[in-house]
């Protein structure tokens, strides 16, 4: 996939705008000058225990994909390669240790940290949130326990990265917009006790976020958690369901939730889109990689789940068509929810103004409480309702009870990585075929 001149001109000036956005306010609170000590955050309750490469839950009702330590042994051929061009002069990597082919990586425009992550996250509430978030913008949600925190998408777009800890669990929020890929990591180091703290390399591979984190500045792939270059070359973080939300489900179902605060400490135009246009090109932007399955437009958007070792993916067009989708995640029964009102944040000037594009989440089959559910789209009424068939219960695109005699419960999320299509293929997602519709 070549860029034309136009696209590489608008690429131009988004990276012009991200780095000239503005720099640091330290004083603004939220933010923290950069040292050279790498940081470390010791937390208890660390499981330590040595784990099976495979990405299965590691508890029934969890969703949280298991970890995969560094192997002691890496394949030759991405062995001392040297550093990827000009890395040399801004990271401490061990480079003579990778995973994949380094001629792959590209400069994205700006530095090392030029996009900054946040690490010192503020909240409000959503009722403080609702002056600055339209009700169809999109954001992410994490819940642990009785806490649920939301990122808006808004913010994200200049930050890629938030270094939160919710309860006792390090996360990792990341979204990549290049890519679409909104997926959360657990931060603990895969076969260790350290907490890792993640920043922005300035490199794409296959055009998504390559991140980095602060302590042995490892190159990780934010697609998947794979660690491609460094000491963790080999390892997989763990994913943790997040789900993709409108802010106005988000007052329906999570009115208690806590909103990621525009109070960064740096100076941004949140709300405001710098890569308009950019979900309606035809190619992506700095794609440079395998060839890529032609099914659906490259930047159509896809959901990703994963069924034991293999990452399948679904075109939101289907999942549109169909609403409800049944699958097997990880040998369980789940089940893909689609809905609409949630806008594109990759359009439109602002990212509430774009175009209605829905959104999809996985669930297993099963609620919180234990009750199994069998989930269908009702269509006999002017727009369908997702039911179960045995109550009758209607549910929400966040997995939640509305009306009937399961209302409050909620089902068990399963981690996905939203994508656009290109992205999805590159990273060897497998197409979900027809038959499982039927």
């Amino acid at each position: 996939m070549r860029c034309t001149r136009s696209k590489k001109t608008i690429l131009t000036l988004m990276c012009v705008t991200l780095l000239t956005a503005g720099a640091p306010d330290i004083r603004a609170g939220g933010g923290r000058e950069r040292t050279d000590e790498p940081s470390v955050t010791d937390e208890t309750g660390v499981d330590s225990t040595t784990v099976s490469p495979a990405r299965t839950p590691v508890a029934a009702d969890s969703g949280i994909t298991t970890a995969r330590p560094a192997p002691d042994t890496l394949d030759p051929e991405y062995l001392d390669q040297g550093a990827p061009a000009g890395a040399d002069r801004e990271f401490a990597t061990d480079f003579s240790r990778g995973t994949v082919d380094f001629s792959d990586i590209l400069s994205g425009g700006p530095p090392k940290d030029g996009i900054p992550s946040i690490d010192d996250p503020r909240f409000v509430t959503v009722e403080e949130a609702k002056q600055w978030i339209a009700p169809q913008e999109a954001v992410l949600a994490m819940t642990r326990g009785d806490t649920t925190r939301i990122y808006p998408l808004q913010i994200l777009m200049w930050h890629e990265i938030v270094n939160d800890t919710i309860g006792d669990l390090p996360v990792a929020v990341t979204w990549c917009p290049l890519c679409n890929t909104a997926v959360a990591f657990d931060r603990r180091a895969p076969g260790t006790d350290d907490v890792l703290e993640f920043g922005v390399s300035g490199r794409l591979r296959f055009s998504n976020l390559i991140m980095y984190d602060r302590t042995t500045e490892s190159w990780w792939q934010q697609a998947d958690g794979e660690g491609i270059a460094g000491a963790y070359a080999g390892a997989r973080l763990a994913m943790i369901p997040v789900l993709t939300l409108s802010f106005e489900e988000v007052q329906q179902v999570y009115p208690d939730a806590q909103v990621l605060s525009r109070e960064t400490g740096f100076r941004r135009s949140y709300g405001a889109n710098p890569y308009r246009g950019y979900e309606d090109s035809e190619e992506p932007f700095l794609y440079r990689g395998p060839a890529t399955d032609t099914s659906f437009r490259n930047l159509e958007r896809a959901l990703v789940y994963l069924d034991g070792e293999t990452s399948r993916a679904v075109a939101y067009s289907v999942l549109r068509e169909h609403r409800v989708i049944p699958v097997t995640i990880d040998g369980a029964d789940g089940y893909l929810l689609w809905s609409p009102g949630v806008a594109g944040s990759l359009s439109a000037r602002t990212v509430s103004d774009g175009p209605d594009v829905g959104t999809a989440n996985a669930f297993l089959a099963r609620t919180h409480a234990g009750t199994e559910v069998d989930l269908y789209a009702d269509e006999t009424g002017s727009e369908p309702v997702i039911r179960d068939r045995e109550t009758e219960s209607t549910w929400s695109a966040a997995g939640h009870a509305l009306e009937g005699s399961l209302q409050g419960e909620r089902l068990v999320p399963s981690a996905t990585v939203q994508h656009f299509w290109f992205s999805a293929s590159a990273f060897g997602a497998i197409q979900l075929e027809d038959p499982v519709f039927q």
